[in-house]
């Protein structure tokens, strides 16, 4: 098969190779999915990279976790009806060495959730790291119906689908961009931070406080939260900029204010099946989209990778296997 893969850690354009590898077969439990796009977040950069020090997990990593496809094979105590099913695929790269930058990837049999025929593979292949994460932001603390929820940053790939799962599930959503630029008409209820006072623009459309707030930069907000929290809020916390983030203890304590901080590799296993059966319910009816910024072929995965390495990029970065 045709795959890109790294045997040391560093830059895109010194580690990363394309060339051929042996079809993977699948094992007991496990399916082979022919994949047709794989998706790319920075996680997998940052695993490239050797971020905050991280080695070699193993010899030799094919990169991408997420992952649009079809199963061409099933290995033992797997139903044979699913060879020809169309899938989405998670956790592919979690805690296991070849991921979803390849022609062929082998997963657990559960991590390829059935994708709905109507469907494209492009938002199959962003479900993954991002979707999951996005739900288990919003869903960790229970329902949100009727509640009032916070999300920032959401043109990110989270925030978005945290926002979209969010209203699905019942919820008033209050956005933050960046930038006044990057005020869309479109969205409701949008707060720029770069305003002169985004606690009260937020405290405009939620006069008693917001019940959660969905984080990606909490080293950044963590005062702006303080300010329009409610009682007994949630702060979910999915990023931050400066590893050692300050909070404001005392007002956070006693507004109590739950901080939940969420690493999405090591979520519960329910937990990611949860997010997998709601993810594709909402894409079916139509309440998820997410925004494709570019595609690349694999030949071009150093492309990606640096595309995602620059950051600051809205939208989600693809690379195409070829059929």
């Amino acid at each position: 098969m045709l795959a890109s893969w790294y045997d040391d850690q560093g830059p895109a354009a010194d580690v990363l190779h394309v060339g051929e590898l042996p079809d993977p077969v699948p094992g007991p439990g496990e399916v082979r999915v022919r994949v047709t796009v794989s998706g790319v977040n920075p996680g997998d950069t940052k695993k490239r990279r050797g971020w905050l020090g991280s080695s070699m997990p193993y010899p030799r990593v094919i990169p991408h976790s997420d992952a649009a496809g079809v199963i061409d094979a099933v290995g033992d105590g797997v139903d044979a009806r699913r060879v020809g099913q169309r899938v989405w695929v998670y956790g592919a790269q979690s805690y296991r060495p070849f991921g979803t930058a390849a022609q062929y990837t082998v997963v657990p049999a559960d991590l390829a959730v059935p994708l709905p025929d109507h469907l494209s593979d492009e938002l199959g292949a962003s479900l993954g790291i991002p979707g999951i994460t996005a739900h288990r932001t919003v869903f960790a603390d229970g329902p949100v119906d009727g509640r009032l929820v916070l999300v920032h940053g959401v043109l990110g790939g989270v925030g978005s689908l945290a926002a979209q799962l969010a209203h699905w599930a019942g919820a008033t959503v209050i956005a933050t961009v960046r930038r006044t630029t990057d005020l869309d008409p479109a969205v409701a209820h949008a707060v720029a931070l770069d305003t002169g006072e985004p606690a009260a623009a937020i405290r405009s459309y939620a006069p008693r406080g917001v019940d959660r707030i969905i984080e990606v930069a909490l080293s950044d907000n963590a005062d702006l939260d303080n300010a329009v929290a409610a009682n007994n809020a949630v702060i979910a916390a999915y990023a931050t900029r400066a590893d050692r983030t300050e909070i404001p203890f005392w007002p956070l304590l006693f507004n109590n204010v739950t901080l939940r901080l969420l690493g999405s590799d090591d979520f519960p296993a329910e937990a990611k099946r949860q997010a997998a059966r709601d993810l594709t319910s909402a894409a079916a009816v139509g309440a998820l989209t997410v925004d494709v910024r570019d595609r690349y072929p694999l030949d071009d995965i150093t492309k990606a990778h640096d595309h995602v390495d620059t950051g600051g990029v809205h939208g989600r970065i693809l690379v195409t296997l070829p059929q």
